[in-house]
């Protein structure tokens, strides 16, 4: 499946918050949407997933403009988790994440064998199997987000589209979800991602798109797409780069820069 924007541009309130926007994602890759706070990411995501309208240009699905395919098929076909989503409903975390298989079933119909199955490998690939007897209001934020990831993996889609998926975690859970999110996609399925973090985003994403302005400021290989002057004319940092025994490299965001000197690196 492959995932598109084409000239995307966006309005909200009377503002541009997105401006031809251009750039695809396929199955197999784990792409990462970085940028500073306000840049448009989330807006770009949630248009990606159909929840927001674009002024103009367009989103596709396989070459099928996203107005042309049907609700249920979009369900089935790109699974989404978006910040600030509640679990405050008294249900076990079992049934909330058999919510991701609404899509394919018909109305009032139970789960079937396929279904479990799905579920169960959801939940145990987020690790969330222990906690299946628990409800909702009981959960830590961390659990929770864990539990709306297990919701979107059981939909079993051909791309997953998630707004910072780690955000509510500690470092031991954000690396355990980066290196599913990886690995989700290596085995086929699309991953676009919305983060915040550049460090674990430049060791685990295949490609980043820098989205700065509501434009895309990069789009490449992470450490191309972090270049020093990515970092300076989008970020305003400097970065400490090095190489981990294993051989991966690795950047680590080291001070803010100020105003003048933003100036003068540009």
């Amino acid at each position: 499946m492959l995932l598109a924007a084409n000239d995307l541009c966006v309005r909200l309130g009377g503002r541009a918050i997105l401006a031809d926007v251009s750039f695809a994602a396929g199955r197999g890759e784990f792409v990462g949407l970085v940028g500073p706070n306000g840049a448009g990411k989330t807006t770009l995501l949630r248009a990606l997933a159909g929840l927001v309208t674009p002024t103009s240009g367009t989103v596709s699905y396989d070459g099928r403009p996203l107005s042309a395919v049907p609700r249920d098929e979009r369900a089935r076909r790109v699974a989404a988790l978006f910040q600030g989503e509640a679990v405050g409903w008294p249900m076990r975390v079992a049934e909330i994440v058999a919510l991701g298989r609404l899509p394919h079933r018909r109305a009032f119909s139970g789960l079937g064998p396929a279904d479990q199955s799905a579920i169960t490998r959801a939940m145990t690939l987020t690790g969330v199997d222990h906690l299946a007897g628990r409800t909702g209001p009981t959960l830590s934020s961390g659990e929770r987000m864990r539990v709306l990831l297990a919701r979107a993996l059981a939909v079993e889609a051909g791309m997953l589209l998630a707004d910072e998926p780690i955000t509510a975690l500690d470092p031991a859970n954000q690396l355990d979800v980066m290196r599913l999110l990886r690995d989700i996609a290596h085995r086929g399925t699309g991953v676009v991602a919305v983060l915040h973090d550049l460090t674990l985003a430049a060791r685990f994403c295949d490609r980043l798109v820098v989205v700065d302005r509501g434009r895309i400021g990069a789009d490449d290989r992470p450490d191309a797409a972090l270049s020093d002057r990515v970092l300076t004319d989008v970020f305003e940092i400097r970065a400490a780069r090095g190489r981990h025994a294993d051989g991966t490299c690795y950047l680590l965001p080291w001070a803010r820069l100020a105003p003048a000197e933003t100036e003068e690196l540009r």
